[in-house]
C-alpha cells in the first residue's frame, strides 16, 4: 500500500470516530517524531500492537478488500509481563468494502456496530483443518441466541452486535451506498500473528510504498524505545 493512501485511510477514519464522539487514547495521536521520544514506559503499546492497523490482506485492492483498525488495549499472550486477559479494539469500513473470511483458533470476541453504516457478517462453522462446513450455525447476537444456515449474513444495524466463538468463520461486507460505518471489538486477549486462520491465502500487515511522509505510525512500524 502506498503511504498517502494509509495516512487518507487513518484521516478518514479519524473524522468516523470524532462524528461519533468515541475519544482515543493520546498514543493514537501521536506523530512520527513524538515516537522518536518514547521510553521503555511506553513498551506496553510496542509490545502487544496498540495503535493504529491498516490491512489490504495482500491484494492491493484496500477499497473494495480491506480493514481499518485500532488496537485500544490487549494483552499479550507470548509475554507473562501482561496480564490483562482482553482486548478492544475500533474498526472501520467504507461502503462497498469487504474484509476477509476467517475464524481465530482461541479468541472469542463481541463484533459491535458503533455508528454509520450497517455491516453485513457472514458466518460458517469451521473446522481445526480450516474447512468449512455447510452445517447450521449457532450465533447470538444482543443476547438472542439462534440457530442459521451455513452461508446466513447477518445484518447489524447501529448498537447491534454479535459474538464470534472460536472456529466460527466470519467476514465483513459494507453495502456500496450508505457511507462507512464504525465497529468495536471487545474480545479476549488478541494474537493477529498467530491466531488468524484465512479461508483463502492472504497477507496481514502490508508492505508500505513510501509515497510522502507517514502521518501516524502503524502499530509495527514503532521505533525502539530511547
Amino acid at each position: 500500500m502506498k503511504r498517502s493512501e494509509i495516512n487518507t485511510i487513518i484521516k478518514d477514519m479519524e473524522k468516523l470516530i470524532g462524528e461519533h464522539r468515541f475519544a482515543l487514547p493520546g498514543f493514537c495521536n501521536w506523530t512520527p517524531e513524538e515516537w522518536q521520544t518514547k521510553g521503555h514506559e511506553y513498551d506496553e503499546i510496542r509490545d502487544n500492537m496498540l495503535g493504529w492497523d491498516i490491512t489490504d490482506f495482500g491484494q492491493n485492492r484496500f477499497r473494495e478488500y480491506g480493514f481499518s483498525l485500532i488496537t485500544i488495549r490487549n494483552g499479550n499472550c507470548k509475554m507473562d509481563k501482561y496480564k490483562k486477559p482482553y482486548a478492544e479494539k475500533l474498526l472501520m469500513l467504507y461502503e462497498g468494502q469487504n474484509a476477509a473470511m476467517h475464524y481465530h483458533w482461541s479468541k472469542m470476541e463481541d463484533i459491535i456496530n458503533r455508528g454509520g453504516n450497517d455491516v453485513y457478517i457472514t458466518v460458517y462453522n469451521g473446522d481445526k483443518d480450516g474447512k468449512m462446513l455447510d452445517t447450521d450455525v449457532t450465533v447470538t447476537t444482543d443476547g438472542c441466541k439462534r440457530v442459521v444456515p451455513a452461508g446466513t449474513k447477518i445484518k447489524l444495524s447501529p448498537g447491534e452486535s454479535i459474538t464470534i466463538t472460536p472456529y466460527l468463520y466470519h467476514d465483513f461486507h459494507v453495502e456500496p451506498t450508505g457511507g462507512s460505518v464504525l465497529l468495536g471489538e471487545v474480545s479476549m486477549c488478541n494474537d493477529d500473528e498467530n491466531d488468524n486462520c484465512f479461508f483463502e491465502p492472504t497477507g496481514r500487515f502490508p508492505e508500505v510504498e513510501e509515497d510522502e511522509p507517514p502521518y501516524r505510525l502503524l502499530c509495527t512500524e514503532y521505533p525502539d524505545a530511547r
